[in-house]
């Protein structure tokens, strides 16, 4: 099972995500309270040792030469577009960048046809509770019961899904039935809006304890 670690916004953030077991970390390029500078990414990097980490930048419809221009950076190896983008926008955006690009998507009665609407374009997928508060990292889930029915899609288009949207070290064990591939954890692991060293150690002793025999770390 993979993790990761999102909406790290200060060099404490990145410190402690890359010292913990994750996979990838995640950075907010978006209008959000965790949205960060392209310049201060770059310099928490170049003083972190990331050993086996790859980062992640987050956008919310945003334009594809911004995208584009961040790609070309060289400080992230994923691109996550986490809003209304279509499929032929992520195609533009995998053409653009050569990066792998995934796309989130917020659970909704319509939510199989949109991700069935990407197949063969999309690396992966983010599934995130729709809510009023925003795109994501706002510490809501969605019925996961719905579980299932996206990962069987994510295997028939061979691509990894992640769950995201209200994970805690306290409920991440109702997850365990459910074998996901991954998770995208961001408020659920924060306390007084930094990343909490504390948390995190609980929650990967908890998923660890629980995917015991399905973690690919």
């Amino acid at each position: 099972m993979k993790l990761k670690y999102c909406g790290l916004h200060q060099q404490e953030d990145v410190e402690v995500a890359a010292a913990s077991h994750c996979d990838y970390m995640g950075f907010v390029l978006a209008n959000s309270k965790r949205k960060v500078a392209l310049h201060d990414v770059a310099q928490w990097l170049a003083t972190t040792d990331m050993s086996t980490k790859q980062t992640v930048a987050l956008f919310v419809n945003e334009s594809l030469d911004t995208i584009a221009q961040v790609a070309g950076s060289g400080l992230f190896d994923v691109i996550q577009l986490h809003g209304s983008e279509t499929p032929a926008f992520l195609q533009a955006v995998k053409d653009r960048t050569h990066k792998q690009v995934w796309k989130a998507i917020h659970h909704s009665s319509s939510a199989l046809s949109i991700m069935q609407a990407f197949a063969g374009i999309a690396d992966g997928y983010v599934i995130d509770c729709k809510s009023a508060k925003g795109w994501g990292g706002t510490g809501e889930s969605f019925d996961w019961k719905q579980i299932p029915s996206y990962k069987e899609e994510g295997v028939r288009q061979g691509t990894q899904v992640l769950i995201a949207g209200g994970i805690t070290p306290e409920n991440v064990v109702e997850l365990a039935r459910y074998q996901v591939d991954g998770l995208d954890v961001s408020s659920g692991i924060e306390e007084n809006g930094k990343k909490s060293v504390a948390k995190i150690a609980r929650l990967e002793q908890e998923a660890g304890v629980h995917y015991a025999g399905n973690n690919t770390r």
